[in-house]
């Protein structure tokens, strides 16, 4: 199970990846910071954004101050970044492509594996079907039932073979001819 969802959390990154610098880089040189600042940080990772979104933290306000840009910026555009619309509205694009990917490839397996069930037949019933079968008893042995009452049977003779294995891993006939 932790394969798939590793599986879907880099399919995630990778549809983040292919859309998310061109938004985050055009949405910051709308609000007047440099394409070169806004170009660096629109090519960071895509999972430190996608982090940031479920942690309900806005990067960027961290990111233009590292920079020294945000007080070079209007008020109008320090209030935008640093507010709490800015970061996730800009994101919801790139997100959503990122999770049309995932549930693509989820249906395409889905499918793949529905296919695969057609493909294997009809159902198996097993020997359970043909009545109830009794244990198959272990190769190279005869099974008897059990003689369990009464003190009128005499008691079955024991051959070699059927005595347990002593300690010494000697054939059955070094032991048989010792006593």
């Amino acid at each position: 199970m932790r394969c798939f969802s590793g599986a879907f959390f880099s399919l995630m990154i990778a549809g983040l990846a292919s859309s998310l610098p061109r938004t985050l880089t055009g949405g910051l040189e709308r609000l007047g910071v440099p394409p070169g600042i806004a170009h660096h940080v629109g090519t960071l990772p895509p999972v430190s954004s996608l982090f940031a979104a479920v942690l309900g933290v806005n990067p960027l306000q961290h990111l233009l101050a590292a920079s020294r840009v945000l007080p070079t910026l209007p008020a109008a555009s320090q209030r935008t970044i640093t507010g709490r619309q800015f970061f996730p509205e800009l994101i919801s694009g790139p997100f959503h492509h990122g999770l049309v990917v995932v549930f693509i490839v989820a249906a395409g397996l889905s499918v793949l594996a529905a296919v695969a069930s057609l493909l294997r037949g009809g159902r198996y019933a097993g020997p359970a079907a043909a009545g109830p079968a009794k244990p198959a008893a272990p190769a190279g042995r005869v099974s008897r039932p059990r003689q369990r009452s009464g003190k009128d049977h005499a008691p079955r003779a024991r051959t070699a073979a059927s005595r347990t294995p002593t300690r010494d891993h000697r054939p059955a006939r070094s032991r048989q001819s010792r006593r």
